[in-house]
């Protein structure tokens, strides 16, 4: 194979890659009949913890973490108030702001989320899509974020946040929220 070919061919395996990156076969109406009908104005409404893992993309357990959450709602507008409590020993805190649009949609806006966080809720499940800016060795790189949100019961809810960039997948972050 001439070095074009393989060039080529190279470049047609990277296009079809980028194109699967992005698509979702499952989308959220698919749960609108599962019960308990998540309401995030009820569930995100007073204090929870939640307890993670961020795997890489061959699944080692990278970082664990613990998040307590304040939130509150003024109307259609929300407030989550997250510290994370890293398992080295640092700390992060982050503060959503979420708009209820109505439908099952919601919006939020982060310090480190860029631009418009998009969610969508039916049934049990959320599905919320953002990109963040994360910083890694000095660097700030954006990250596409697809989580998945499931609420269990009325004190429960799991989450599941593939992180990807370019359509590559990066790894997956993993989280169990407890109301209190």
């Amino acid at each position: 194979m001439t070095s074009m070919k393989r060039i080529a061919a190279f470049l047609t395996a990277l296009v079809g890659l980028f194109g699967l990156g992005g698509c979702s076969t499952v989308e959220v109406d698919k749960y609108r009949g599962q019960t308990p009908t998540l309401d995030l104005r009820e569930y995100f409404n007073g204090t929870l913890d939640a307890h993670g893992v961020f795997q890489d993309r061959s699944g080692e357990v990278v970082k664990r973490f613990k998040v307590v959450i304040d939130a509150s709602w003024k109307g259609d507008t929300g407030t989550l108030d997250e510290r994370f409590t890293y398992s080295d020993g640092s700390t992060q805190r982050r503060v959503w702001t979420i708009t209820h649009l109505g439908d099952g949609r919601y919006t939020g806006r982060a310090d480190d989320v860029v631009g418009e966080a998009r969610g969508e809720a039916a049934g049990n499940a959320l599905r919320w899509r953002y990109v963040m800016a994360l910083p890694v060795d000095g660097k700030v790189y954006h990250v596409d974020f697809d989580d998945w949100m499931f609420l269990m019961d009325d004190k429960v809810m799991l989450n599941r946040s593939a992180m990807s960039k370019w359509g590559f997948h990066l790894g997956d972050v993993t989280l169990s929220f407890h109301k209190r």
